[in-house]
């Protein structure tokens, strides 16, 4: 939440006016319905890759902290990877090529066959790390042989890892880090058209991004890996990881429209800032190296990455291993650009509470104030975990998102964001029977505990406790949650 100069009371007159005047407006595009997921997927799983293939399940692969073996596991469900058996499909050579630091692999679905991308150095030289390839002909990926495809050819015999695979406009591309030599950089992001087969690229190679700016070079190294693509009306948005692999790990972002020519590095656009990185509030840090997928009605976009739920690391932190699979949807802002928010905090993944009524606005706190408003900034503000309500009794009540122990709650007929002082008022205040919408079955409504008959809504923009005696005041009470 932040601090911003509150308005002036003529303001809110002027709102609530318009409020009343306003007809309800369509739908955004980007609504979609509300994923519930419990964090974290996997323990000890770092680097994850989940892809939801035509069959109907989930694949999931990650790197592993012994760095010795590629594994994979599915699930008809993203939270069933959690609890899923786990099967080794390749391990480590005893010697020589592909014998060291297993890392990052990657289960990608190609001309009818699978392909697993992963790094590997060597056991007479563990950091000579290079992209290798593994191919499975069975339409089941966990059964069937996979057979050594070799090295991918890039361009220079260098450190080289993070392999990945998209298409746009019916081209398939291969996307990976490297060091190039003669740039004083530990890995930049690099992209070519693939060849003829999935372990070859073809063409020339675009140099996309050197890491040059502060939050790409903390930790002492100089950073730009983990590449992966979501694209979206007619843009393509690759996603990379930079700076050193402990609580600095961050997400940065290029963008470039779909029509362009990708592999010319002056379509592609760099985010000035992180757009994903540690959050103390949450107790999450460093997240990064992410994937994308979609929830299980195919609605949602989900955010796939790993972090830990520690800042403080002891020692080298690629030697630490307990970097964990995570999940969370993410947004999109009204720009068309996505919105990832902040790493939520372990447990079940929230949602937001759009407006029945006025459906490009969402309940968000401002300055603790709870009220609803189009184009949330920052995304977090509008974010809530519906858990078990406070007073039981199968109630639930709306955690903040970026202030983890804060819930919404009335005061004086008022709804506010604070915590929670374990008095029996608050838990009372801040307790709610979830009911079907009044304005709509498919929605939803909340109904205080200790005021039968009053229920979170709308009045003004501003939320508050009432009853809702009208189809106007049904309809201020009814939220989508999404």
């Amino acid at each position: 939440m932040n601090i911003r100069v509150p308005r002036h009371r003529v303001v809110l007159v002027v709102g609530a006016l318009l409020a009343c005047l306003t007809t309800v407006m369509a739908a955004p595009a980007s609504a979609a319905p509300a994923v519930r997921y419990t964090n974290p997927i996997a323990a000890q799983r770092a680097d994850p890759h989940i892809v939801k293939h035509s069959d109907g399940y989930y694949y999931f692969t990650a790197t592993v902290p012994e760095y010795d073996r590629i594994v994979l596991r599915r699930a008809t469900t993203i939270q069933g990877l959690a609890t899923a058996p786990e099967s080794v499909i390749w391990r480590r050579h005893a010697s020589g090529e592909m014998g060291a630091h297993i890392w990052a692999p990657e289960i990608h679905f190609i001309n009818g066959r699978w392909y697993v991308y992963f790094a590997a150095g060597r056991t007479d030289d563990v950091w000579r790390i290079r992209p290798y390839v593994l191919e499975n002909s069975s339409a089941d990926p966990m059964t069937g042989s996979w057979v050594e495809r070799g090295r991918v050819n890039v361009p220079w015999d260098t450190f080289s890892l993070d392999m990945s695979t998209f298409t746009v406009n019916g081209v398939r591309y291969l996307t990976w880090a490297q060091a190039e030599p003669g740039i004083s950089t530990n890995s930049n992001l690099y992209l070519a058209r693939m060849g003829a087969n999935p372990w070859q690229i073809t063409g020339p190679v675009a140099r996309l991004t050197v890491p040059t700016l502060a939050w790409e070079t903390r930790g002492g190294v100089r950073v730009a890996e983990g590449p992966a693509v979501v694209q979206r009306n007619g843009r393509v948005f690759m996603t990379y990881s930079a700076s050193a692999t402990d609580a600095n790990y961050c997400l940065g972002m290029l963008t470039a429209s779909a029509s362009a020519d990708l592999l010319n590095p002056a379509s592609w656009t760099k985010s000035p800032n992180p757009v994903f990185q540690s959050n103390a509030a949450t107790g999450q840090y460093g997240p990064g190296h992410n994937s994308f997928t979609t929830s299980e009605d195919g609605q949602s976009d989900i955010l796939v990455y790993h972090d830990r739920d520690y800042r403080d690391i002891a020692g080298d932190p690629l030697r630490d291993p307990n970097r964990r699979t995570r999940v969370q949807k993410f947004y999109w802002k009204p720009d068309g650009t996505p919105d990832f928010g902040i790493p939520v905090a372990d447990g079940v993944t929230p949602v937001r509470l759009r407006s029945h009524n006025f459906p490009d606005r969402f309940v968000r706190h401002w300055e603790y104030r709870a009220r609803i408003d189009a184009g949330v900034t920052p995304l977090a503000d509008s974010q809530f975990r519906v858990v078990p309500g406070l007073t039981g009794s199968d109630t639930v009540a709306l955690e903040s998102t970026n202030f983890p122990g804060y819930y919404l709650r009335h005061r004086d007929h008022e709804a506010w964001v604070e915590r929670n002082d374990g008095s029996a008022t608050f838990r009372a205040d801040a307790s709610f029977h979830r009911r079907p919408g009044l304005a709509s079955s498919a929605a939803v409504s909340f109904e205080s505990v200790n005021f039968p008959g009053h229920y979170l809504r709308h009045v003004g923009f501003q939320l508050v406790l009432a009853t809702a005696p009208d189809a106007l005041g049904r309809a201020d009470a009814t939220f989508v949650l999404e």
